[in-house]
């Protein structure tokens, strides 16, 4: 009863809608946020009641996570200053999790294309993060080091990213993610898509998926 309850919510939160390769409406008792290749047809329920335990199942063995920045923790904009400076906005939130997942014993990783001082910093000073990567544009070599840096199996790593260059991690990855408002190829080749965008909560909704299913979650 509980986990129909919150595919009822998560369907209400944005339309009932899925795409899984190309834009289709999703049966009743469909889950929104979770794809994996689903096939809308014949057999719905029988598919998505699959999907359920597949990825419930997934989030079950991570044991990592590893992030891309724009498009993930922001929302892909930029605001240019006069001096030519980039400026980000993050989601509290997301950083909140952070903190309580690696307080949990889980290392976490960040792969990103940026260079960007003030991002590295709210990353590795603020948050703890010691697996940064930064002007990354082989995201799966980088991957790749994360996993011999930290001993963990790409069979234990949940990925998020949002555009075509995270698609060589995601496609190794344990527990593939994305945000609502990632690019099709990406929204395709995902295991959980994230009823939040990039920016507003999406890295808060995944972390906290996996510990809550792992009894790790942080109760107050």
């Amino acid at each position: 009863m509980g986990v129909r309850m919150e595919i009822k919510q998560q369907i209400s939160q944005f339309g009932g809608q899925i795409v899984p390769t190309e834009p289709q409406a999703l049966p009743p008792s469909g889950i929104a946020s979770v794809t994996g290749g689903m096939v809308l047809g014949v057999d719905n329920d029988q598919t998505i009641n699959f999907e359920l335990v597949h990825v419930f199942d997934k989030m079950k063995v991570v044991r990592a996570f590893v992030f891309d920045v724009d498009g993930i923790f922001t929302d892909n904009g930029l605001l240019i200053t006069e001096a030519g400076e980039f400026l980000r906005t993050m989601n509290v939130r997301d950083g909140q999790a952070i903190k309580w997942a690696i307080e949990a014993g889980f290392p976490i990783g960040i792969i990103t294309g940026g260079t960007s001082e003030g991002v590295k910093k709210r990353f590795t000073q603020q948050l703890g993060i010691s697996e940064y990567y930064a002007g990354v544009k082989d995201k799966g070599a980088a991957f790749q080091s994360f996993m011999q840096r930290t001993g963990i199996f790409s069979t234990e790593i949940c990925y998020m990213g949002d555009d075509l260059p995270d698609l060589p991690p995601l496609r190794k990855s344990a527990l593939a993610c994305c945000p609502l408002d990632a690019v099709h190829e990406v929204l395709a080749a995902c295991d959980y898509i994230s009823p939040f965008r990039g920016g507003a909560g999406c890295v808060r909704d995944v972390i906290e998926k996996v510990m809550k299913l792992q009894g790790k979650w942080p109760k107050y």
